[in-house]
Protein backbone atom coordinates (compact mmCIF):
# COMPACT_ATOMS: atom_id res chain seq x y z
CA UNK A 1 0.00 0.00 0.00
CA UNK A 2 1.19 3.79 -0.54
CA UNK A 3 2.94 5.58 2.31
CA UNK A 4 2.15 9.23 0.49
CA UNK A 5 -0.18 11.14 -0.83
CA UNK A 6 2.79 11.19 -3.27
CA UNK A 7 2.61 8.05 -4.30
CA UNK A 8 -0.80 8.72 -6.27
CA UNK A 9 -1.48 10.70 -9.52
CA UNK A 10 -3.40 13.46 -9.17
CA UNK A 11 -6.61 12.14 -10.73
CA UNK A 12 -6.30 9.14 -8.03
CA UNK A 13 -5.65 12.10 -5.25
CA UNK A 14 -8.85 13.70 -6.25
CA UNK A 15 -10.78 10.29 -6.47
CA UNK A 16 -9.51 9.56 -2.61
CA UNK A 17 -10.39 13.00 -1.46
CA UNK A 18 -13.67 14.58 -3.19
CA UNK A 19 -15.62 11.53 -3.29
CA UNK A 20 -15.17 10.38 0.10
CA UNK A 21 -18.99 11.60 0.82
CA UNK A 22 -21.29 12.64 -1.54
CA UNK A 23 -20.71 10.11 -4.74
CA UNK A 24 -22.90 11.14 -7.49
CA UNK A 25 -26.29 8.67 -6.83
CA UNK A 26 -26.81 7.80 -10.19
CA UNK A 27 -27.19 5.79 -13.18
CA UNK A 28 -23.64 6.58 -14.10
CA UNK A 29 -21.90 7.76 -11.50
CA UNK A 30 -18.80 7.35 -12.84
CA UNK A 31 -19.25 9.20 -15.69
CA UNK A 32 -20.63 11.64 -13.62
CA UNK A 33 -17.48 11.97 -11.79
CA UNK A 34 -15.86 12.17 -14.90
CA UNK A 35 -17.38 15.10 -16.00
CA UNK A 36 -16.87 16.88 -12.65
CA UNK A 37 -13.41 16.60 -12.75
CA UNK A 38 -12.84 17.60 -16.49
CA UNK A 39 -11.61 13.80 -17.46
CA UNK A 40 -12.96 10.74 -19.54
CA UNK A 41 -15.25 7.81 -17.86
CA UNK A 42 -12.29 5.71 -18.83
CA UNK A 43 -9.96 7.95 -17.15
CA UNK A 44 -12.09 7.19 -14.08
CA UNK A 45 -12.24 3.62 -14.12
CA UNK A 46 -8.88 3.45 -15.04
CA UNK A 47 -7.74 5.41 -11.72
CA UNK A 48 -10.13 3.31 -9.59
CA UNK A 49 -8.53 0.32 -10.57
CA UNK A 50 -5.41 1.50 -9.84
CA UNK A 51 -6.28 2.41 -6.74
CA UNK A 52 -7.48 -1.10 -5.72
CA UNK A 53 -4.46 -2.42 -6.89
CA UNK A 54 -1.88 -0.51 -4.47
CA UNK A 55 -4.98 -0.72 -1.98
CA UNK A 56 -5.69 2.29 -1.36
CA UNK A 57 -9.46 1.32 -1.85
CA UNK A 58 -11.19 -2.39 -1.62
CA UNK A 59 -14.60 -1.14 -2.79
CA UNK A 60 -16.64 1.41 -4.25
CA UNK A 61 -20.26 1.49 -2.99
CA UNK A 62 -22.61 2.99 -0.78
CA UNK A 63 -22.58 3.12 3.15
CA UNK A 64 -25.92 2.32 5.02
CA UNK A 65 -26.41 3.31 8.77
CA UNK A 66 -26.88 -0.16 10.24
CA UNK A 67 -29.99 -1.94 10.29
CA UNK A 68 -31.71 0.66 8.04
CA UNK A 69 -31.73 -1.93 4.96
CA UNK A 70 -31.44 -5.51 6.35
CA UNK A 71 -29.73 -6.59 9.45
CA UNK A 72 -25.98 -6.86 10.92
CA UNK A 73 -23.82 -7.83 13.72
CA UNK A 74 -20.24 -7.72 13.97
CA UNK A 75 -18.90 -11.22 14.76
CA UNK A 76 -15.60 -12.16 16.06
CA UNK A 77 -14.11 -15.40 16.23
CA UNK A 78 -10.61 -17.00 18.03
CA UNK A 79 -8.79 -18.70 15.12
CA UNK A 80 -5.69 -20.64 15.54
CA UNK A 81 -2.85 -18.64 14.05
CA UNK A 82 -1.78 -21.26 11.53
CA UNK A 83 -5.30 -21.21 10.49
CA UNK A 84 -6.06 -17.33 10.02
CA UNK A 85 -5.45 -17.05 6.79
CA UNK A 86 -7.21 -19.55 5.54
CA UNK A 87 -10.31 -19.31 7.77
CA UNK A 88 -10.14 -15.39 7.36
CA UNK A 89 -10.19 -16.57 3.31
CA UNK A 90 -13.24 -18.87 3.96
CA UNK A 91 -15.16 -15.84 5.73
CA UNK A 92 -14.22 -13.45 3.04
CA UNK A 93 -16.05 -15.89 0.14
CA UNK A 94 -19.32 -15.07 1.99
CA UNK A 95 -21.02 -12.05 0.01
CA UNK A 96 -22.84 -11.03 3.02
CA UNK A 97 -19.33 -10.54 4.77
CA UNK A 98 -18.42 -6.69 4.35
CA UNK A 99 -14.75 -7.00 5.34
CA UNK A 100 -13.11 -8.73 8.05
CA UNK A 101 -9.54 -8.00 9.94
CA UNK A 102 -7.37 -9.39 12.46
CA UNK A 103 -6.86 -8.10 16.48
CA UNK A 104 -4.41 -8.75 18.89
CA UNK A 105 -6.97 -10.56 21.19
CA UNK A 106 -8.06 -13.78 21.95
CA UNK A 107 -10.55 -13.40 19.66
CA UNK A 108 -8.09 -12.38 16.84
CA UNK A 109 -10.42 -12.65 13.52
CA UNK A 110 -13.26 -9.89 13.73
CA UNK A 111 -15.89 -9.59 10.43
CA UNK A 112 -19.17 -7.79 10.13
CA UNK A 113 -22.05 -9.40 8.45
CA UNK A 114 -25.21 -8.28 6.82
CA UNK A 115 -28.41 -10.26 5.26
CA UNK A 116 -31.43 -9.42 4.18
CA UNK A 117 -33.54 -10.57 7.71
CA UNK A 118 -32.90 -11.88 11.05
CA UNK A 119 -33.58 -15.59 9.99
CA UNK A 120 -31.02 -15.28 7.05
CA UNK A 121 -28.21 -13.77 9.18
CA UNK A 122 -28.66 -16.53 11.62
CA UNK A 123 -28.18 -18.92 8.65
CA UNK A 124 -24.97 -16.85 7.36
CA UNK A 125 -23.47 -17.17 10.81
CA UNK A 126 -24.25 -20.91 11.07
CA UNK A 127 -22.83 -21.60 7.65
CA UNK A 128 -19.56 -19.37 8.00
CA UNK A 129 -19.45 -21.95 11.38
CA UNK A 130 -19.70 -25.18 9.59
CA UNK A 131 -17.19 -24.21 7.01
CA UNK A 132 -14.12 -23.10 9.53
CA UNK A 133 -15.01 -25.76 11.76
CA UNK A 134 -14.60 -22.38 14.24
CA UNK A 135 -17.22 -21.20 16.54
CA UNK A 136 -18.86 -17.22 16.23
CA UNK A 137 -19.45 -14.90 18.72
CA UNK A 138 -22.31 -12.70 16.89
CA UNK A 139 -22.03 -8.93 18.54
CA UNK A 140 -25.22 -7.15 17.41
CA UNK A 141 -25.22 -3.53 17.83
CA UNK A 142 -26.97 -2.12 20.57
CA UNK A 143 -26.67 1.49 20.40
CA UNK A 144 -25.55 3.28 16.77
CA UNK A 145 -23.06 5.99 16.81
CA UNK A 146 -22.19 7.68 13.72
CA UNK A 147 -18.37 8.51 13.47
CA UNK A 148 -17.74 10.33 9.64
CA UNK A 149 -14.16 8.22 8.60
CA UNK A 150 -13.74 10.59 6.10
CA UNK A 151 -10.40 12.37 5.98
CA UNK A 152 -9.08 15.70 4.00
CA UNK A 153 -5.81 14.77 1.46
CA UNK A 154 -3.98 17.56 0.20
CA UNK A 155 -3.39 16.91 -3.23
CA UNK A 156 -2.14 18.75 -6.41
CA UNK A 157 -5.95 20.47 -6.76
CA UNK A 158 -4.49 23.02 -3.42
CA UNK A 159 -1.25 23.67 -5.88
CA UNK A 160 -2.75 24.46 -9.10
CA UNK A 161 -1.39 21.16 -10.69
CA UNK A 162 -3.31 18.16 -12.69
CA UNK A 163 -3.49 15.90 -15.50
CA UNK A 164 -6.00 15.88 -17.57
Amino acid sequence: MANSINDFSPLEQHLLNDFQRDMPLSATPFADMARQLGVSEDDVMRSVKSLQEKGAISRVGPVFRPNRIGVSTLAAMSVAAKDLECVARIVSAFAEVNHNYEREHEYNLWFVVTASSEEHLDYVLHEIEQHTEYPLMSLPMLDDYFIDLGFTLKHAAETGSYNR
